[in-house]
């Protein structure tokens, strides 16, 4: 059974930093592609950030370059965004992604909530 579980939301102050975790199991993580979403509400969901299979290339989105990181561990099966320099409009629920090819649906955790406030 694929899943992946995203863990590592909470509250947090401007200004303060998060560490998101995503488990992922029941497929082939070593040669996927992992992404990391979010959705405020009212808003579109929004590509964060992603991380190639072997960890060498990573993409950020405009909005959070510089103060976030993306990292994976092939060994441990889990993805990880830090995210440093928290601004309210960073607050959302975050999923982690696993794309896949043509014809093929995404696999995706089921979120966690991220809360930027004083």
């Amino acid at each position: 059974q694929v899943q992946l579980v995203e863990s590592g939301g909470g509250l947090v102050r401007p200004g303060g930093s998060l560490r998101l975790s995503c488990a992922a199991s029941g497929f082939t993580f070593s040669t996927n592609e992992m992404r990391w979403y979010r959705q405020a509400p009212g808003k579109e969901r929004e590509l964060v950030a992603s991380i190639s299979s072997g960890g060498g290339a990573r993409t950020y989105a405009d909005s959070v370059k510089g103060r976030f990181t993306i990292s994976r561990d092939n060994g441990k099966k889990m993805v990880y965004l830090q995210m440093n320099s928290l601004k309210p409009e960073d607050t959302a629920v975050y999923y982690c992604n696993a794309p896949r090819w043509s014809t093929v649906p995404d696999y995706w955790g089921q979120g966690t909530q991220v809360t930027v406030s004083s």
